[in-house]
């Protein structure tokens, strides 16, 4: 949990090189918003007046990049290691703050969610989308549309895939070009303090110096010991991703978000799939009540059956005609249970922090399986557990929460800290999703987690849930599967969690993401307005079915003015009254 954030400048802040802004220019309108649970957060939405200022500054770094702002006697004022969508967003706040920035990629820009993730998954997950409801004839003639048959091109599929990430990649490159952020193609290391060497092979090492640093390395694919990976019959989301085969009966090992999504990929094309899951239950991230409808929703009606409670200690590649081996032991006595034999194997176990060839060494910096460890505000921390002055590090490095869109978010809380704003990024109102169809999405708490908290501080929850088949929009497209939980504080309002399973999930949780990170509660944002009919009355219903504990409600007692007030009247009672202003008329 974050503590609260202070409302000054922090020394830190201004040591790691932000100078000291006006208290007008830091704070329009002196405004702080409270956040979940107490923290404060800034609130970019508010920042009105800042705008033009911020657009100019832009401009001018476009043109200088950031000179405006002065390096200070090194070559750059902010250097980020690692151009995937943290470096990315992080540059772009820098650039706009007039700082001078380099950003190191050793590989292509975009990092994981662009060219292996998230980017070309949903490219995949589109055409699973078609051609789900292409076959669901039942659905079809219900909308009063025939189709005769259906099919897909697999090498199509895959292209569009690729495409999209090459459009994306390209888009997010000429964004920083255009801001005039320095792209430094090679492998960024750490050589001491404020000191970065880069290069890649053939070619001879640079050094750079830096006022500030940010690690933005990202993650690499998990795979547990005894799995054997040749990247054609057994392998990681980055090989899946290129869509070289279909095979007709594929294990996933690991039923969170990747296996989930790859799931429904691999059915929609026809593929059946087995899921292997060392937990107790299928999707253990997940809030239980929206787990166990996902698994009526998105599971039992397909090809897929699942093993829980077991790992895989070994799975061997096809190979001489053979099928691919998976040899399952219990989780808990590691006894030997069976061996699948299947096409091919995903390997979906979650990912590991990319963080090895850093440098840390240079700097007394211990890893922590892998993660780069920090505090609140992204800042690294030392073996000795103090703050490494001046060095960040943002995303899956540090393993605070493994999302594209977090790590963005945290590379701009920092260039907001080194530009001297103190901030700190609250977590628990970033959303996730998961872009199955349909979809489901959370933010904050799962109800587990909430009555955990609830008992450890002494306050009562409650759960509220609404149906999409109670959705009028929901209904017109024929998918009213779903549901929405609001789990909340009973007693202040205050939001503590948010789940969703349906049509546009993805979409709707945002409103309940911006509720939790500006700290408006439950009694407030029921009065706000959604257009009908639209998908967003889902969350509507919600918030209103939300009820608070009764206020005590003081005895009716005719009321008795304050005594001062009591005073004064008297005083004007006898001045009206006076012999000596009768006198005067």
């Amino acid at each position: 949990m974050q503590s609260t954030a202070s409302a000054s400048v922090s020394a830190s802040a201004i040591a790691s090189g932000g100078g000291a802004r006006s208290e007008a220019a830091r704070r329009p309108g002196g405004l702080r918003v409270r956040g979940f649970r107490g923290e404060a957060l800034a609130c970019p939405s508010l920042r009105i007046s800042q705008a033009p200022a911020r657009l100019a500054v832009a401009r001018a770094a476009a043109a200088t990049n950031g000179s405006v702002a002065g390096s200070g006697g090194f070559d750059y004022d902010l250097v980020i290691i690692g151009a995937g969508v943290g470096g990315h967003g992080a540059a772009l706040h820098a650039v706009e703050e007039g700082l001078k920035t380099a950003i190191i990629e050793g590989d292509v820009v975009g990092g994981t969610c662009v060219n292996r993730g998230c980017v070309p998954s949903k490219a995949l997950l589109a055409v699973s989308g078609r051609m789900r409801e292409l076959h669901d004839e039942h659905h079809m003639k219900s909308l009063g549309l025939q189709v005769s048959s259906t099919g897909y091109d697999r090498q199509a599929v895959a292209d569009h895939a690729n495409n999209l990430a090459s459009k994306i990649r390209s888009n997010l490159t000429n964004s920083m070009k255009a801001l005039g952020v320095d792209i430094l193609t090679g492998v960024g290391t750490i050589v001491g303090k404020q000191k970065v060497r880069y290069g890649k092979v053939g070619f001879p090492d640079k050094e750079i110096t830096a006022r500030n640093i940010i690690i933005a390395t990202g993650s690499t694919p998990f795979v547990p010991k005894g799995i054997e990976i040749d990247g054609k019959t057994v392998f990681t989301s980055d090989h899946a991703l290129k869509l070289e085969s279909v095979p007709d009966w594929i294990a996933i090992v690991g039923s969170g978000y990747i296996g989930l999504e790859f799931s429904d990929v691999y059915t929609a094309l026809g593929s059946e799939v087995t899921f292997v899951e060392a937990l107790d239950q299928l999707m253990p991230g997940f809030d239980p009540e929206i787990a166990k409808l996902a698994q009526r929703v998105l599971i039992n009606p397909r090809k897929i059956d699942y093993h829980t409670g077991v790992f895989a200690s070994k799975i061997t590649p096809a190979k001489d005609g053979k099928p691919v081996l998976i040899e399952l032991i219990d989780a808990k006595t590691k006894e030997h249970k069976e061996t699948l034999e299947v096409d091919a194997a995903l390997i979906a176990t979650g990912r590991a922090p990319f963080t090895k060839g850093l440098g840390l060494e240079n700097i007394n910096v211990v890893t922590q399986r892998g993660f780069v460890p920090v505090d609140e505000r992204m800042r690294v921390m030392d073996a000795d557990g103090n703050v490494v002055p001046n060095l960040y590090c943002i995303g899956d490095a540090n393993g605070k929460l493994m999302l594209a869109h977090a790590a963005s978010a945290q590379g701009i809380s920092v260039v907001e800290q080194i530009s001297g704003r103190d901030h700190i990024l609250n977590h628990l109102s970033i959303p996730a999703a998961c872009f199955t169809h349909p979809e489901i999405s959370m933010v904050g708490l799962t109800e587990p987690q909430a009555r955990e908290q609830a008992d450890k501080e002494g306050f009562e929850i409650s759960v509220v849930k609404t149906s999409f088949k109670a959705n009028t929009k929901a209904l017109a497209e024929n998918e009213g599967d779903g549901i929405a939980k609001l789990i909340y504080r009973s007693d202040t309002g205050e939001i503590l969690g948010v789940h969703i399973l349906g049509l546009h999930a993805a979409d709707l949780i945002h409103e309940a993401s911006n509720a939790i990170a500006l700290g408006t509660r439950v009694q407030d944002i029921k009065f706000a307005v959604h257009a009908h009919p639209t998908l967003s009355e889902v969350l509507d219903e919600l918030f209103k079915a939300a009820k608070l504990q009764p206020r005590e409600v003081p005895d009716s007692k005719p009321s008795q003015p304050p005594q001062p007030l009591l005073k004064v009247l008297s005083f004007i009672t006898a001045l009206l009254s006076s012999p000596k202003r009768d006198e005067k008329r």
